[in-house]
């Protein structure tokens, strides 16, 4: 019964970690003033240019 409880409590603590670091990507970046985060491009693609990117349009 406690591996059980000691192994939920391991496995929270690996998620939370995962999830803390990539909102601390996020925010990170954000504050860099990245404009799509994760896109290889950083927001200088065609669909940027053509005002289609989603991020482009919220800046403003």
């Amino acid at each position: 019964m406690n591996n059980v409880i000691l192994v939920n409590i391991i496995a929270t603590l690996i998620l939370v970690a995962i999830v803390g670091g990539a909102c601390y990507y996020i925010y990170k970046e954000k504050k860099k003033g990245t404009r799509c985060i994760g896109c290889p491009m950083a927001g200088d693609c065609a669909k940027a240019k053509a005002g289609a990117c989603e991020a482009l349009k919220h800046k403003n």
